[in-house]
C-alpha cells in the first residue's frame, strides 16, 4: 500500500479552508499544516516536507507569486491554485513560478482531488522532461569533451581518430569510468603539462 500524500494548504479565509480541508480528507490526503499566506513559506516547506502544496486564495498577490517561486527554485513540489479572481497577467505568472494547476472560480470539495492530481501528474511529467533535457545536454557536453580529446590524442600520438576513440575506450574501460569522464581527465591533464 502506498503512503498518502502530504499537503500543506495556504488559504486565509477559514471557510474557504474547510471546503478545501473537506475534499483533501476525501481523497485520503494528510493535511500537515494550513497557513494564512506565503509569509516563510520556503522554510515551512523545508520543515513540513509536504508532498503537494495547496493554495486557495481570492487573487494572488505578486508577493505571493515570488513566495512561490523561490520555494519551488529551492524545494520543487506540485502546486494547485484555487483562485476567486484572476488575469491572463497573473495566470502566466503563477504558472512560470511553478503552479502545477491553477483553477479560477472552480472551488469545490469534489473537485479538489482532481485539480491535486492534475497538478501532481503536470509536475512529474515536467520533471522528467527537465531531466531528459539535462541527459541530453550532458550527453553533448560530453560529445564535445571526447571529440577534443580524440583530438588531442591524434595530434600527440599520430594516430587516426577510430584508434583515439577505442584508446579512450579501452582506458574508460581499466578505470571503470565514463569515456566522457575520462577524455575530461586527458583535457585536464593536458591544460596542466601545457608549457
Amino acid at each position: 500500500m502506498t503512503k498518502p500524500l502530504s499537503v500543506l494548504l495556504i488559504d486565509d479565509n477559514p471557510a474557504r479552508a474547510e471546503i478545501v480541508q473537506a475534499g483533501l480528507r476525501d481523497a485520503g490526503y494528510v493535511l500537515l499544516e494550513r497557513l494564512d499566506g506565503t509569509y516563510d513559506l520556503s522554510a515551512r516547506v523545508g520543515a513540513l516536507k509536504p508532498d503537494i502544496i495547496v493554495v486557495s486564495i481570492d487573487s494572488p498577490s505578486r508577493d505571493a507569486i515570488e513566495d512561490l517561486r523561490r520555494t519551488t527554485e529551492r524545494q520543487p513540489r506540485p502546486i494547485a491554485l484555487f483562485a476567486d479572481r484572476s488575469d491572463p497577467a497573473t495566470i502566466a505568472a503563477a504558472m512560470e513560478a511553478g503552479v502545477s494547476a491553477y483553477v479560477v472560480k472552480g472551488l469545490a470539495k469534489d473537485r479538489v482531488q482532481p485539480v491535486v492530481d492534475v497538478a501532481v501528474a503536470h509536475f512529474n511529467r515536467y520533471h522528467a522532461m527537465r531531466e531528459e533535457l539535462d541527459r541530453a545536454r550532458l550527453s553533448l557536453v560530453e560529445r564535445k569533451t571526447v571529440d577534443r580529446a580524440k583530438g588531442l590524442l591524434m595530434e600527440q600520438k599520430g594516430i587516426g581518430e577510430d584508434a583515439a576513440y577505442k584508446l579512450l575506450r579501452k582506458l574508460a574501460m581499466e578505470q571503470n569510468k565514463r569515456i566522457g569522464e575520462v577524455a575530461q581527465d586527458i583535457l585536464t591533464y593536458a591544460k596542466a603539462l601545457k608549457p
